[in-house]
């Protein structure tokens, strides 16, 4: 069964979200932790909660994902940037295991300067602190496209931090079509490739979502704009090849792409109805 979501804004609750998600044909969705561009968590309302995870189960609704918020750099010099970061990263992983959300992915960080080894070593210590090795919730790092100072675009930064983490089993890979693409892997034109030197580099089995987007820029980039599906660069013959890859199709796939409910849902039809004719 193909498990497939856009990203679903949470401001008029949980259960508003999972039911917009059955509207548009999802049996899925993404959603950010808390406002994207501010530190506001807004606090669960119980019976919202009852009726979103009611939802869940009677739909049968694949894994879900959480989302991080873009203000949270965990890889920077600034330290009150950082220490911001720490607080509501650890707070949020704690406040999406309760509501028993399966995933929460966030951006690995920028390091602004001060190098990719000193960004890594200030990732793994923010999530040495946050993670207690107990959670039921499990953290993806998100593959990134290079703009800038990020880390996380080579596949052996990912898998740095990840050894350099105590509780690593906590931890695994949200695959970003658009980001990784950009940032010099063909997923068009050698997409075994691809996978064989993340098997190789990082493991499969960590990898456990995927954000799939088209790319507005070229190859090798190092740009991240999205475009929609069939829309951009990667195209649609290689997404279509991408969702129904005997490696890659079990997994959850989130659309980022820059649609409304209405495109969201012509979107989710289309791909179904494709990959039915196909196979």
């Amino acid at each position: 069964m193909l498990i497939i979501g856009p990203h679903i804004s949470i401001s008029k609750g949980f259960s508003h979200a999972a039911k917009t998600a059955l509207d548009i044909g999802a049996n899925t969705f993404q959603f950010f932790t808390r406002n994207p561009r501010g530190g506001n968590a807004k606090k669960f309302d119980e019976k919202d909660i009852e009726q979103f995870q009611q939802i869940r189960r009677e739909n049968n609704f694949g894994a879900l994902l959480a989302h991080a918020p873009y203000t949270m750099n965990l890889g920077g010099k600034k330290d009150d940037v950082y220490e911001f970061g720490k607080k509501i990263f650890k707070e949020d992983i704690q406040r999406m295991d309760m509501l028993g959300i399966e995933y929460m992915c966030f951006h690995p960080g920028s390091h602004v300067g001060g190098g990719i080894e000193f960004g890594i070593n200030r990732i793994v210590n923010a999530l040495n602190e946050a993670l207690t090795g107990n959670e039921k919730i499990t953290i993806l790092l998100e593959t990134m496209s290079g703009k800038g100072s990020e880390i996380g675009y080579e596949f052996e930064q990912l898998r740095e931090i990840i050894d350099k983490v105590d509780y690593n089993e906590k931890l695994g890979i949200c695959f970003d079509t658009c980001h990784t693409f950009s940032a010099g892997y063909d997923i068009v034109n050698d997409l075994d490739g691809v996978l064989e030197e993340f098997d190789n580099i990082i493991g499969l089995d960590r990898l456990k979502a995927v954000h799939f987007n088209d790319s507005m820029m070229p190859f090798k980039s190092n740009k991240d704009r999205h475009a929609g599906i069939g829309e951009g660069e990667i195209g649609l013959d290689s997404l279509i090849n991408f969702i129904t890859h005997q490696k890659l199709k079990h997994l959850p796939f989130f659309l980022e792409t820059p649609y409304d409910e209405e495109g969201h849902k012509r979107e989710i039809k289309m791909i179904k109805d494709i990959v039915k004719s196909k196979f």
